[in-house]
């Protein structure tokens, strides 16, 4: 092989492998101030593949990513961003940020990325000053904007654009609506928006819960706080854990200098009166629902018991096979199903924009395959005609219409049925060991619900609608799992058929659901 033919070797590798491209050409500052290689971390891979799983499969990258501080995420996405820049003709890339200096700051990396980039793959410069960086015979560059301005980059054509600390974003509806529109929809544009958690409601939190229920062309990305080696600290000799921290430890495989280094970052974040541990959850998650922090005082389950529940792997299905089926309302809801045998929920899936037809497909195909001894439906909206389809296919005997107003069986305990379903599963997942899938959505759905109590000190969960003007996503997922609870565990056998008990329960279901019915004519 001659100079030449190994040149083009080099370059092809460089081009084609980010990875080995940034650690043999680019310099990043790392936090004590030293200028080294960029070498990817865990948090920085995991990114990495899962943008490129998505190019693959669409040719084009939508991500949002929720992380934690200082995991060097801006780093890598700019990074790729001046890998892409730089080997591509016509490819401008835009950076906005929260405020100037921090997009001061990811415009001085990519500045510092060229600096010092080795001779024989650094493009020509035509404009390097504080707001464009350009390559001119690759007619590619930089320009930068902060979302303070509405306006900002309106009129630009762009094919890569980095958003970060969006849910800092104070115009972000508007952005949307402008700079992400001079985002092309066509193969090789990249919009990548990343951010600390910064409540609920928000710009980036919608964007979030639409990524992870699947409804948006964007993929959520999580990137938990334990992944950083360094967020580890020395053991004093006297160190113990606490119950909580036992629990933490266990739960997310924990070594005692994270737990130890957790307990100092907690109280570094208890000034000024704050709750250090509900401002450690917000910058240094476990998990997405503990980052947006719905889980509180109000909402009825529990983050910490829907993850131990996600993390249980040994737990043996049994008994009757149940399955639950939460059809779509409306156009950005989802249609759940999933399915319960004893102290496992399984297979969880959901689809968007599905008519009743196609959903009434679905079950049956269910039912013809898995044998299940109830299908419970959600029969308001859509569901009523799912339900009707499916005795019109003979599955009367297998499939009941639930309707979530209805009374309880129970109407001394529980406002509606819905209420009452919401209880039995709640009082199921605490009761360990039980298994659900290991699942982000159905973890958000799970605690995102609030309640309260009337006058009768009847259980009342909140209603999708009222979750929905507060900025919480329809909990379809979860729901699905609630009606799988729509009759006591008595009311069946092992050998997964129906036992004559379940004769008694169901009249007495049936009724309160024909008198719900009469009620409302």
């Amino acid at each position: 092989m001659n100079l030449n033919e190994f040149q083009l070797q080099v370059h092809k590798k460089l081009k084609e492998d980010f990875e080995h491209y940034a650690y043999k050409c680019l310099k990043i500052r790392t936090k004590d101030g030293e200028v080294t290689p960029f070498v990817m971390n865990k948090a920085q891979k995991h990114i990495h593949q899962k943008l490129e799983m998505q190019k693959g499969q669409t040719g084009k990258v939508r991500a949002l990513i929720l992380k934690g501080r200082q995991q060097g995420c801006s780093t890598l996405v700019g990074g790729r961003f001046y890998h892409k820049t730089t080997h591509n003709f016509g490819t401008q890339c835009f950076i906005l940020t929260h405020a100037l200096d921090a997009t001061n700051n990811l415009f001085k990396m990519a500045q510092r990325f060229y600096k010092n980039t080795p001779q024989c793959v650094q493009p020509s410069i035509s404009t390097n000053n504080s707001k464009e960086l350009i390559f001119g015979k690759l007619d590619s560059g930089y320009k930068i904007g902060t979302a303070e301005n509405k306006e900002v980059g309106r009129s630009s054509t762009i094919q890569l654009f980095h958003g970060s600390e969006v849910a800092f974003w104070s115009n972000a509806t508007e952005h949307a609506k402008g700079i992400f529109q001079a985002v092309p929809d066509v193969p090789g544009t990249e919009i990548i928006l990343e951010s600390t958690a910064n409540g609920v409601g928000n710009f980036f939190h919608q964007k979030w819960q639409d990524a992870e229920a699947g409804i948006s062309d964007f993929i959520a990305i999580f990137v938990p706080w334990f992944w950083q080696d360094e967020y580890a600290k020395s053991l004093p000799e006297d160190f113990s854990l606490t119950a909580e921290e036992t629990d933490l430890k266990e739960l997310y495989n924990l070594s005692d200098e994270q737990i130890f280094w957790r307990r100092h970052k907690i109280i570094d974040l208890s000034i000024n009166g704050q709750n250090g541990e509900k401002a450690f959850m917000q910058e240094y998650p476990n998990n997405p629902n503990e980052a947006f922090q719905i889980t509180g005082e109000d909402t009825y389950i529990q983050s910490d018991i829907v993850m131990k529940a996600r993390k249980a792997v040994d737990v043996e299905a049994f008994g009757p096979v149940l399955v639950g089926v939460d059809p779509a309302r409306f156009g950005d809801d989802r249609t759940s199903i999933i399915f319960r045998q004893g102290r496992k929920a399984y297979n969880l899936s959901s689809y968007c924009k599905k008519d009743t037809m196609e959903v009434a497909g679905i079950v049956h195909t269910i039912i013809m395959e898995h044998h299940p001894a109830k299908v419970f439906i959600d029969s308001g909206g859509l569901g009523a005609g799912v339900v009707d389809r499916l005795n019109e296919l003979g599955h009367s005997n297998i499939v009941v219409g639930v309707n979530a107003g209805s009374s309880a069986l129970d109407s001394q305990r529980y406002y509606n049925k819905r209420a009452e379903m919401w209880a039995m599963c709640a009082l199921w997942i605490k009761d360990e060991p039980c298994s659900i899938p290991d699942s982000d959505s159905l973890h958000s759905d799970l605690c995102g619900v609030r309640y309260r109590f009337d006058s009768n000190s009847r259980l009342i969960m909140e209603k999708k609608e009222e979750m929905k003007k507060r900025g919480i996503r329809s909990s379809d997922e979860a729901d699905a799992l609630c009606l799988t609870f729509a009759l006591p565990s008595s009311a069946y056998v092992a050998n997964e058929q129906p036992s004559a008990v379940v004769k008694g329960f169901m009249d007495d279901f049936r009724g309160k659901q024909a008198a719900f019915k009469k009620s409302w004519r």
